[in-house]
């Protein structure tokens, strides 16, 4: 006997609040914005008129025996593909935002042992620049290729970047979609006995200028609405950026066995 369902995804969502973290850091060194008059900053919070200019400073902490020596760049955000983590461009890749918009005082900085050193900045916001958030980083590159313990043909270069999470001013759209919603079964040994197991695929995509806290249920109904599945999901980005698309998979154990279906 065939089955019909209806896979219903809902989502809400909040404009992300500044989070509530603590300075980039490696444990070797860290990054972030110099002290303001009022508290440490653990991050950059700006906000700016199209043809603005900023300035702030950025601190490099070194927290080894030894002297290092760092390449300073800036560079724009995005959420990566394997689960959404907050992410930064590298120096060789192009810039729209931040990464093009913010120049440090200096591209190259040596920071001597158990030191800091505070280096300026300058933001400028083109004429024209599209309203909403603008993410990104202050990023500080050790330059050096670590081979690690030679077992792998390619080295690695480490970085730590402090967020920007600037706003450009004029008229915000917070708006979210869900995409591309599938689902595929994995059948029991034997046909027709026991409940299968199934995986839903589905892609968040904000499609607004501000950041967003995306919020997102499940729900699964036979063919009289009978509810087979209803849960909030929390395999999700904590933050979602602007235009960002991000493909996400759920679980779904102990699913009905269905030859088809129709998703919405």
């Amino acid at each position: 006997m065939r089955k019909l369902y209806v896979l219903l995804l809902s989502l809400c969502f909040g404009v992300l609040a500044a989070p509530s973290t603590y300075a980039a850091d490696n444990g070797s060194w860290s990054v972030y914005p110099a002290a303001s008059q009022i508290a440490a900053r653990p991050y950059f919070y700006l906000s700016a008129d199209p043809g603005q200019t900023i300035q702030d400073k950025v601190v490099v902490a070194n927290k080894t025996a030894k002297p290092l020596t760092f390449r300073l760049y800036a560079a724009d955000a995005y959420n990566t593909a394997r689960d959404g983590g907050f992410a930064v461009r590298t120096m060789t890749e192009t810039m729209r935002g931040v990464g093009a918009w913010a120049k440090p005082a200096k591209s190259r900085v040596t920071v001597p042992a158990h030191k800091a050193v505070t280096v300026p900045f300058t933001l400028h916001v083109p004429e024209g620049a599209e309203p909403g958030d603008h993410p990104g980083a202050l990023v500080a590159l050790d330059e050096r290729v670590d081979k690690g313990d030679g077992s792998l043909a390619l080295g690695v270069q480490r970085a730590v970047g402090a967020r920007v999470y600037l706003r450009v001013s004029g008229p915000t759209l917070p708006a979210l979609a869900v995409e591309h919603v599938q689902v595929s079964h994995h059948q029991p040994l034997v046909p027709g006995l026991g409940a299968s197991d199934a995986t839903i695929s589905y892609t968040l995509h904000n499609t607004g200028n501000v950041t967003l806290d995306p919020k997102v249920t499940l729900k699964a109904q036979g063919l009289f609405g009978r509810t087979l599945l209803s849960r909030g999901l929390t395999r999700i980005p904590a933050e979602l950026l602007p235009g960002q698309r991000v493909k996400l998979t759920e679980p779904w154990k102990g699913s009905p066995q269905l030859e088809w279906g129709t998703s919405r």
